[in-house]
């Protein structure tokens, strides 16, 4: 396959094949947890929607999905700590059972404003759900109930996962060479 990203990759993190097998998993993990309780799948956006789509096949329960879009980052590479929604909820989730589907747990203040966001607007359930799990960079005291990968304070894109809106195609999870987000 040709790619004009793969020379701004420093390293393969994660392989196609690895993602694959491990969502699988993930899909059979939540389909034990939730076959008898029509879950919302609700998107973190934009990060997650590659994860999700993948991880909404491989749990075949009865569900529907969701997407709300927050921002922290500002095309920066570290979190700026304020989290803002830019695209809220289109239905009421008052008792619903919500698996919340993010792309990285680095920081934890998106996730632990949505949690508490979510429990006001009176979900029954919340359960997290994260492709990557980079407790390095934890400032909030939040856990994922289901991680993919533990991943090292490094820059990753891929699969979903971005620098700047770029890079988000690529197929993998890759380490981004620090002259990309370095550059001025």
């Amino acid at each position: 396959m040709r790619s004009e990203m793969e020379q701004d990759i420093l390293k393969v993190l994660v392989t196609e094949e690895q993602l694959r097998e491990r969502i699988a998993e993930m899909g059979e993990i939540l389909y034990d947890r939730f076959h008898d309780k029509k879950p919302l799948f609700l998107s973190v956006l934009k990060g997650s929607f590659v994860f999700m789509a993948d991880l909404v096949r491989a749990c075949q329960v009865k569900s529907d999905v969701e997407f709300i879009a927050v921002s922290s980052y500002q095309n920066a590479t570290t979190s700026s700590g304020r989290v803002q929604i830019t695209h809220d909820l289109q239905q009421d989730i008052t008792g619903r059972h919500l698996i919340i589907v993010e792309d990285i747990l680095d920081s934890g203040n998106t996730l632990a404003f949505l949690k508490e966001y979510f429990l006001t607007k009176g979900a029954a359930s919340i359960t997290i759900v994260t492709l990557l799990d980079k407790p390095a960079r934890r400032a909030k005291a939040i856990t994922a109930d289901l991680a993919g990968f533990v991943v090292p304070d490094e820059f990753v894109v891929g699969y979903g996962l971005d620098y700047a809106q770029q890079y988000r195609n690529v197929p993998y999870i890759g380490v981004l060479k620090p002259e990309v987000y370095t550059q001025q």
